[in-house]
């Protein structure tokens, strides 16, 4: 019974992240944007960077203060949805229609990307994490965010950052078509959720209670996991590289369909690779700060669960950059066939590695 009800407040957490991400924080980022007055590339690098990556990094967040040394949960996380928005996002988009990336900005984002995971793999096979470490990860993640910025002198190119905005607003109507049963079922709990932002017209209060409330359901997931973990008798690790890290990326993966129907596929993998940026930057730098100043200059960590996952994200990476050269940055049905098909197996290896 008890196993049940960590179920169904799993579930509803993944619901209730993706609804207050969704309709309220990313609507207040896009609002802080315009009054910022913050270019399209800046917006996109970084405010809805955050949107788009928000449930993970929350997620991560709660499990590092959590008393426990329950690290596993939130870097398994990031770990695993790094893994997810690769390769799934990348592999279902080309499913849908064969299209070609901006070559320079894959593959600026791509190594940017090899570069954090390395490092981050480094951290983890020593099993120690550093104050060097600690401050590495925001430091990169700003000097991409300055790139970004000033790409479009480097290399001049069309942007399309305003099409995040657009599309987040057509993923709420299509999700009110795919999961109409699930809203019905749910309406109580929308009407409470809306309610509690009572006052729409500020947008820093709507801001804030986005904040809240998004930590209040990462840590109802977390709590949830570790339930499940325990009663289960299942690796916590397993739990977050799989059904954390899929739960917390199926609206980024829906909105990435809804861009690739567009005709968008390119922009659909942009922003996937963007989004893992700072999942690893961000969604790891943050929780490593906090560890640093809770416990001293170096924090061991037991992340030898998170050794070969890690290792097959660098492989993936390294694997898909190769591929689009190959392909002259060409992504289509068969190339989309195998990287879904890589991404099953993954799960097999993990799901046969919980002996």
């Amino acid at each position: 019974m008890l196993l049940l009800v960590y179920f169904i407040l799993l579930l509803l957490s993944f619901y209730l992240l993706a609804k207050v991400c969704d309709d309220y924080f990313v609507e207040s980022l896009d609002e802080i944007a315009q009054k910022l007055k913050l270019s399209s590339d800046a917006a996109g690098a970084t405010l809805m960077a955050i949107g788009s990556s928000a449930p993970e990094l929350f997620v991560a967040i709660i499990a590092v203060v959590k008393p426990g040394n329950h690290e596993l949960i939130g870097m398994g996380t990031i770990v695993g949805s790094a893994m997810f928005n690769l390769i799934v996002i990348t592999g279902a988009v080309g499913l849908i229609k064969q299209f070609t990336v901006n070559w320079h900005i894959i593959l600026r984002d791509l190594l940017f990307y090899l570069i954090g995971v390395l490092f981050l793999f480094s951290a983890f096979v020593d099993g120690i994490i550093t104050q060097f470490e600690a401050v590495f990860f925001p430091l990169l993640y700003a000097l991409y965010v300055i790139l970004v910025i000033k790409w479009r002198k480097l290399v001049p190119f069309k942007a399309e950052t305003k099409i995040i905005q657009d599309n987040l607003k057509q993923l709420k109507r299509k999700r009110s078509t795919l999961f109409l049963l699930l809203d019905r079922l749910l309406k109580p709990i929308d009407f409470i959720l809306d309610k509690l932002f009572f006052y729409k017209k500020s947008v820093f209060f709507v801001f804030t209670v986005s904040i809240l409330l998004l930590g209040l359901f990462s840590w109802i997931l977390v709590e949830s996991a570790i339930g499940i973990s325990n009663i289960m008798d299942i690796p916590e690790a397993f739990i977050a590289l799989t059904v954390l890290a899929i739960g917390t990326s199926v609206p980024d993966l829906l909105s990435s369909v809804i861009v690739a129907k567009q005709n968008r596929g390119g922009m659909a993998v942009t922003n996937a690779i963007a989004s893992n940026i700072f999942d690893i930057l961000i969604g790891m730098g943050v929780p490593f700060l906090i560890l640093i100043f809770m416990y001293g200059k170096t924090v061991p960590i037991n992340t030898s669960e998170l050794i070969t996952s890690t290792r097959l994200l660098i492989i993936s990476i390294a694997g898909m950059l190769i591929l689009m050269i190959l392909n002259k940055w060409n992504i289509g049905k068969k190339m989309g066939i195998s990287l879904i098909l890589f991404y099953v197996a993954f799960l097999i290896y993990e799901f046969l590695s919980i002996g």
